[in-house]
């Protein structure tokens, strides 16, 4: 007979593993603080396509010089094409711009610069717009609650889902965290990731509470906890090769983009791979075994 691993027994210390991690992440936060993108803090951004390889310390010494200390160049790829982005967290007047145009086509006349796009938002109008982005994180959290109570009413749905709904919590704040540690600026990949997380992570604790309201159906006088233990361990195989496929084919996203220095792509992959591991560490080793106890102590209290 297989033997059975018991991630009931394990929860506790699974539950202080991810306070520690999280008291990293504050750490980190509070430390470094949370960069933002022009998208969301306001700036100027502008970016311009390039023929030869050109030198992106070179641009944003450049840009420092016409704009101010604040100024950062980085090398990204936009629908295909090459770009150098200038970015900078004050608007920029049309002399300034003026002038940068001046200095890029000056000072880089062999990569043949061409500006290929030129944006600037006030403070308010990114701050607007980030509260709007998390309101619509947390819009999707809740129709994924709703979602899960509903469809597991008969085991508890209430429970469930508010527990699957601290897996969700959990993986959203690796992955908040991944972008503060690693130093990446928060922007439009950061809704996107949260997102794409909310439905991976979910689909795991979808599988593993499915199993586990055939299994009470399936086994009506065995304690609850040993009926979350052996659907975890029944899930546990196709939850891990799905992860595992997942992961690996992110991760080589990250080495084409770490090789390629495609800024763009890996401020979205990389937190992708971190949130791949979190959803399956989630899924399998906090939410059902946190369901399990609850459920346990709420039929100790009847």
């Amino acid at each position: 007979m297989k033997k059975e691993f018991n991630f009931i027994q394990s929860r506790k210390i699974c539950v202080i593993i991810s306070l520690c991690i999280f008291a990293v992440g504050i750490l980190f936060n509070v430390i470094f603080g949370t960069g933002m993108d022009v998208s969301f803090s306001g700036g100027t951004l502008v970016r311009y396509s390039y023929a030869e390889k050109i030198d992106v310390n070179a641009v944003q010494a450049m840009a420092q010089d016409v704009l101010g200390k604040d100024a950062e160049a980085s090398l990204e790829n936009v629908d295909n094409t090459d770009v150098v982005t200038v970015t900078f967290p004050k608007e920029i007047t049309l002399e300034q711009q003026t002038k940068l145009n001046e200095r890029m086509t000056k000072d880089f006349k062999d990569n043949k610069p061409v500006q290929v796009e030129a944006k600037t938002l006030s403070a308010p109008m990114g701050r607007q717009f980030f509260v709007k982005c998390l309101a619509a994180i947390a819009l999707a959290a809740g129709f994924l609650l709703l979602y899960v109570g509903l469809r597991f009413r008969r085991i508890g749905g209430f429970s469930a889902g508010l527990c699957a709904l601290l897996a969700l919590v959990h993986d959203l704040l690796i992955c908040y965290f991944v972008f503060v540690i690693f130093r990446i600026n928060l922007d439009d990949n950061f809704v996107a990731v949260m997102l794409t997380i909310l439905g991976y992570s979910l689909n795991d604790t979808i599988v593993i509470f499915d199993r586990v309201r055939e299994n009470r159906r399936r086994h009506k006088n065995m304690p609850i906890s040993d009926v979350v233990n052996l659907s975890i361990n029944q899930t546990f195989t196709r939850t891990l090769v799905t992860a595992v496929a997942v992961f690996v084919a992110i991760a080589v996203v990250v080495v084409v983009a770490l090789i390629m220095r495609i800024d763009s792509i890996m401020s979205f992959a990389l937190p992708m791979m971190f949130g791949v591991v979190s959803g399956f560490y989630s899924s399998v080793f906090l939410s059902a075994p946190i369901w399990a106890l609850w459920r346990e102590k709420k039929a100790e209290k009847k």
